[in-house]
């Protein structure tokens, strides 16, 4: 009798959080019920994923169905085991306008949280010309499903209590938090700095308005 290999621990942990938040951010299923991948312009956000999923596939480099320059890393490893599990907790196949919602732990909320971030969150900082010396920054999060969108915007204010509004897009919807609870979100998302896993260059951004503001 075929009994499928297990390449990936399900256990729940901040670091397979992060990694659940960023296959629903840039992460695909194929429709062979079988591979999972990912992919980022961003190489160090592709290594990240490998450690926070405990896999040593070797990182590629492709490029869009219309482009010829190569300008994704990407991974993609065969698990059905674990394929099923992101199906159980609501991740499908050509899922970008059809996921609604993702079960995870609130416990390892943040963790997963944090890998939505880096894959498809945005933070930006400016000054708000209609009064002086108004510094201003907002965190948002993007996805093409109104429902997911919609979901994380519920969730986020039942576990930490902030506000958000949603903004549709070019044929995707943005979840953004005004100043406070952008604060209150970015201490929430690297609470334990040390010891989790995050893109770095999105941490120093937001580090660097913060102080920036303080001053």
């Amino acid at each position: 009798m075929f009994k499928p290999q297990r390449k990936i621990k399900i256990k729940w942990s901040p670091n397979f959080a992060y990694a659940i938040g960023l296959i629903v951010s840039d992460g695909y299923l194929s429709s062979d019920a079988r591979h999972i991948g990912f992919k980022s312009a961003d190489k160090e956000l592709v290594e990240k994923f490998k450690i926070a999923i405990g896999i040593q596939n070797k990182i590629g480099r492709g490029a869009r169905s219309n482009e010829k320059v190569k300008k994704y890393f990407y991974v993609t490893f065969g698990d059905i085991v674990f394929y099923r599990f992101l199906n159980e907790i609501g991740i499908k196949s050509a899922k970008s306008k059809i996921i609604k919602s993702i079960i995870v732990p609130d416990e390892f909320f943040k963790d997963f949280l944090r890998g939505l971030f880096d894959g498809d969150g945005t933070f930006y900082s400016f000054w708000d010309k209609r009064w002086k010396s108004s510094f201003c920054y907002q965190i948002s999060f993007a996805s093409a499903s109104p429902n997911f969108i919609s979901w994380l915007k519920t969730k986020l204010n039942k576990l930490y209590n902030v506000k958000g509004f949603i903004r549709k897009g070019d044929g995707v919807f943005n979840l953004r938090y005004v100043k406070g609870d952008t604060r209150r979100l970015f201490t929430i998302m690297y609470s334990n700095k040390e010891n989790q896993l995050f893109l770095e260059r999105k941490y120093i951004k937001i580090i660097r308005a913060l102080d920036k503001d303080r001053k």
